[in-house]
């Protein structure tokens, strides 16, 4: 039977990466450290030192350069993709921890938790922007894919925070569930996603009008209610699913986007924190923080088949293909 699960995980994997070969960065909290790992083989190929605490972690559009949130330097480090090393910091503001980059590639929006601001930077200039005045212990950023609006959800309270990127100046909030920690938008903009940690929910906000449209709730059979916990999210680009982190309830949720239900719940590692998808979006990655490793889960099957370790508390994770 093993040798029948490792055939059909070889076969699935190299199907995969053939022809989407990448090289995957996961940021590892306790560790002060980048794991850098190749799709191909699933290993770790290379750990790389970062500053303090890093967490939020994205590629550039083009994929050249790689920005670190180190939370505890107060600072965004920026990598050459290429070499590996670091060529620069950004003025990030107190304590960043998540951020989301505009389509035009320059435009860096940071939620800077301590300060209950959005710093907005120039990541060609390092020049600040603008600080923009948000809720209490700001969490998740997203920009919409015009790039019209930027996204800053306050855990505290309990808001997502609409920003005109033209102007640098929130418009709009939309009351959420408790401690709201991740939002991403649909495709078209119509719809955000916004999950609520504490509150255990997920809240779908039509765009038109920045009401809830959907809250999703969630329940496992055998775990606490308390222990679901929605943070980290990815949306498929064929609009069939919405994965979503479930936290210490060590699962990822499968929501179909047309109904808004959860069709599935699959086990990866202790506290599931963040996902991405490999190239072709036929594999999904989870950073699962206290198990230290990440998950590999099928796409297809909606099921969990590898996982692998790499440094202490994994948090974030981009992909390059």
């Amino acid at each position: 039977m093993k040798k029948l699960f490792l055939s059909a995980f070889s076969a699935t994997l190299m199907a995969s990466t053939m022809a989407t070969a990448a090289t995957i960065y996961v940021s590892n909290e306790k560790d002060d450290t980048v794991s850098i790992l190749d799709s191909k083989t699933m290993e770790v190929v290379r750990t790389i030192e970062v500053g303090q605490r890093p967490r939020g972690i994205i590629l550039s559009k083009d994929n050249k350069k790689l920005f670190i949130c180190t939370s505890d330097d107060d600072t965004v480090e920026v990598y050459d993709t290429a070499t590996e090393k670091k060529i620069g910091e950004l003025p990030s503001g107190a304590d960043p921890e998540l951020f989301a980059l505009h389509p035009d590639n320059r435009r860096l929006y940071i939620a800077n938790e301590d300060d209950a601001l959005t710093t907005v930077v120039d990541v060609e200039s390092s020049e600040v922007l603008a600080q923009i005045d948000v809720g209490v212990e700001p969490e998740g950023m997203a920009v919409s894919h015009h790039g019209k609006w930027a996204i800053t959800t306050s855990e505290t309270t309990n808001m997502v925070h609409w920003i005109d990127t033209a102007k640098n100046e929130l418009f709009e909030n939309t009351l959420v569930d408790q401690r709201p920690r991740y939002a991403v938008f649909e495709q078209d903009d119509s719809l955000l996603w916004a999950s609520s940690e504490i509150g255990g929910t997920v809240s779908v906000i039509e765009t038109e009008n920045f009401t809830i449209k959907k809250k999703i709730k969630f329940a496992i059979k055998g775990i606490h209610q308390d222990r679901v916990q929605p943070v980290g999210m990815r949306l498929t680009s064929d609009g069939k699913y919405a994965f979503i982190a479930l936290g210490p309830a060590n699962h990822v949720a499968v929501v179909n986007r047309k109904t808004f239900e959860v069709e599935k719940y699959i086990l990866v590692g202790r506290r599931v924190w963040h996902m991405e998808f490999l190239p072709g979006e036929k594999q999904l990655l989870t950073t699962n923080g206290v198990s230290g490793d990440i998950s590999l889960v099928d796409v297809d099957t909606l099921k969990a088949i590898k996982s692998v370790k790499v440094g202490r508390y994994p948090w974030g994770v981009a992909v390059k293909p």
